[in-house]
C-alpha cells in the first residue's frame, strides 16, 4: 500500500509563529496556559538554553529569562489543521488524521510514482496559499504507514521503495514513542536505534518488556499492516420549502415543518445517517431571518422525534412579519444504528429528554442547559466542569458486577455558591462565631489550606492567592464552607466569604 506522510514538526508552534507574529530563530516558549502552565513546545534557541517540554511555565522561565513566552491557541491550530486537510484532499481521495501536524494519504490507485506523489502533496499545499502554504512541511513515502512517517524523519522528501528494515535501521527508538522507562532499560542494553532492536531475537524480546514491545518489534523491521482510516467530514442534509402564499398562524408553519422533516429523513435514510442537531432557518416576509438550532439527545432519523423536537423550539418564538420560506438542515450526522442494552429499562427516554432540552434551549438559549461534572482542582470553584447534556453517558452499558450495599444514611453534596462576605469572630486562631447576628460554631473542620501563584511577584502574571477553608455547623442547623483569604487579621472581620452551602 503506497502512503505519503505529510508532517509539520512542532506544528502548534509554527502556528504561532504564523497567528502572533513570532520569530522562531528566537528563543520562544509555547505553553499551554497562563497559571500553573506547563511547556508544550519551545524553538531550537530556546532548547538550547535547557527549555523541554512538559517543563512547568516558572522552570522554563528560570532556565531561559531572556526568551518569550507565548500561549498557544487551540482554535487556531483546529482552524489550520483542517485547511491542511482539506487541501490535501486534492492529492489523494482517502487522507487520514493522525492528530495535529501528521497526516497520512494512501496513494493507490493515483497515477503517478514516489516522487510524483510527494510533489503532488506539496503542490497541493503550496496551492492552498495563506497560512497553509507558509507552514514548515516535510513529506516521506513509504509502503505503509510507519516507513512513510520515518521518510519525514530520514529528511524531507525522502522515500522507501525497497528493503524498509535496511531504510529505518539508523533511525532513533523516539519513532516509536515508547516510556522514558522502557527507553532507558533499552539504552542500557545497547539499543539505541531501531536496527539494533529489530536485531534482538523476536520471543525472548516480547517477554520481557510485554505485549506492547511485539508492535515494536514489527514496526522496526518495517511491518505496518495498520489500514488508513479516512478522516471523519463535517457533512450536512438540508431541504427548503417556499410556497405561493405566506404562513400567517402557527398551524401553518408546523404543517409545512412536518412536510420539510419528511424530505431531511428521506435523505438521512438515503445516505444511512442519522441527525445530531437541527438548524431552523425561517423567512419572513419583510426580508427578515430567525435561526433555531435544536440538539438531538441521541442522533436519529426517526420523522415524528424530529418534529416534535422543532415544535418545542418553536414554542415562544414570535416574528413580526409573516413566514414565506424554510430551510431544514440536519449536521453532525452520525452513521449506523442506534446501540441498545439488554439491561436499559431505568434508562432515560431519549425522545423525552431531547423534547426537554429543546424547551429549555427556546427558554434559555442555545446550549445553555448543561451538566456539571466531577474534576480535580486545588479550589472548591474549580472541581466542576459544565459540558453539554447528552443522553449516552445515562444510558445502562450493561449488568452491574455487583449491588451495592444498602446505605442507611444520605451522603451532604456541598452546593457552590456565589462568594459573600461573612462576618466572623476569631478566637484561638480559629472561627468561633458566624453571621450577622452572629451564630455560634458548634462543629467545625479544616483548616484546609489553597495556596496558588506563588510565583507570581518573579514572573509578573497572574496573582498569588492564599486561602484557608473551614466546614462550621452553627447553632442553627446551618452547615456551611467558609473561607479566609490573605493574611490572618486581629479581628478576622471582612476577610472571610460563604464558598458553600451543604444540603
Amino acid at each position: 500500500m503506497p502512503v505519503v506522510c505529510v508532517w509539520i514538526p512542532a506544528f502548534r508552534l509554527a502556528v504561532a509563529g504564523l497567528t502572533l507574529r513570532v520569530d522562531l530563530d528566537a528563543p520562544v516558549i509555547l505553553a499551554d496556559r497562563v497559571e500553573r502552565g506547563r511547556v508544550v513546545d519551545c524553538t531550537l534557541t530556546a532548547s538550547a538554553l535547557g527549555v523541554r517540554p512538559g517543563m512547568t511555565l516558572v522552570q522554563a522561565q528560570a532556565v531561559a529569562t531572556e526568551a518569550r513566552t507565548v500561549f498557544a491557541d487551540p482554535a487556531a491550530g483546529a482552524r489550520v489543521w483542517s485547511h491542511v486537510l482539506d487541501a490535501l484532499d486534492g492529492a489523494s481521495p482517502l487522507v487520514e488524521d493522525a492528530g495535529l501536524g501528521r497526516a497520512f494519504l494512501e496513494m493507490q490507485g493515483v497515477a503517478g510514482d514516489p516522487r510524483g506523489w510527494l510533489a503532488a502533496a506539496r503542490g497541493v499545499l503550496a496551492q492552498a496559499g495563506g497560512e497553509v502554504a507558509a507552514l514548515p512541511v516535510r513529506v516521506g513515502f513509504g509502503r505503509n504507514r510507519f516507513v512513510a512517517y520515518a521518510a519525514t524523519w530520514r529528511g524531507d522528501g525522502s522515500a522507501c521503495e525497497s528493503d524498509p528494515a535496511a531504510f529505518l535501521a539508523p533511525l532513533p527508538l523516539e519513532l516509536l514513542a515508547p516510556e522514558d522507562g522502557v527507553r532507558e532499560r533499552l539504552r542500557l542494553l545497547g539499543v539505541t536505534t531501531l536496527g539494533e532492536l529489530a536485531a534482538l531475537p523476536h520471543g525472548p524480546f516480547v517477554r520481557r518488556f510485554g505485549a506492547e514491545a511485539a508492535r515494536w518489534h514489527d514496526l522496526a523491521r518495517g511491518c505496518d499492516d495498520r489500514p488508513l482510516q479516512p478522516r471523519t467530514r463535517a457533512l450536512r442534509v438540508g431541504r427548503t420549502l417556499y410556497g405561493e402564499g405566506e404562513a400567517s398562524s402557527e398551524e401553518q408553519v408546523l404543517f409545512a415543518l412536518r412536510t420539510l422533516v419528511g424530505w431531511v429523513v428521506d435523505d438521512l435514510c438515503a445516505a444511512g445517517r442519522r441527525a445530531g442537531r437541527l438548524v431552523l432557518q425561517l423567512e419572513c416576509e419583510d426580508g427578515s431571518t430567525r435561526e433555531l438550532a435544536t440538539r438531538v439527545a441521541q442522533p436519529t432519523a426517526v420523522p415524528a422525534t424530529l418534529f416534535e423536537l422543532l415544535r418545542a423550539r418553536l414554542e415562544g418564538v414570535t416574528l413580526e412579519a409573516p413566514v414565506v420560506g424554510l430551510r431544514l438542515a440536519a449536521e453532525e450526522l452520525a452513521g449506523g444504528g442506534v446501540t441498545l442494552s439488554l439491561f436499559a429499562a431505568s434508562d432515560p427516554d431519549p425522545d423525552a429528554l431531547g423534547v426537554v432540552l429543546a424547551r429549555l434551549d427556546a427558554v434559555l438559549g442555545e446550549g445553555k442547559a448543561q451538566r456539571a461534572r466531577v474534576v480535580d482542582g486545588s479550589r472548591i470553584e474549580r472541581r466542576f466542569a459544565l459540558e453539554p447534556f447528552a443522553v449516552e453517558a445515562l444510558a445502562t452499558k450493561g449488568p452491574p458486577a455487583e449491588l451495592p450495599a444498602p446505605n442507611a444514611s444520605a451522603t451532604l453534596q456541598l452546593r457552590i455558591v456565589e462568594p459573600r462576605t461573612v462576618a466572623v469572630r476569631v478566637l484561638d486562631g480559629a472561627p468561633r462565631f458566624v453571621g450577622t447576628p452572629p451564630q455560634q460554631v458548634v462543629e467545625l473542620a479544616g483548616p484546609w489550606r489553597v495556596e496558588e501563584g506563588w510565583w507570581a511577584p518573579s514572573t509578573g502574571e497572574g496573582a498569588p492567592l492564599v486561602r484557608d477553608e473551614y466546614d462550621v455547623c452553627l447553632d442553627d442547623g446551618a452547615l456551611l464552607r467558609i473561607a479566609r483569604e490573605g493574611p490572618a487579621t486581629i479581628s478576622g472581620a471582612a476577610a472571610w466569604s460563604v464558598r458553600g452551602v451543604y444540603d
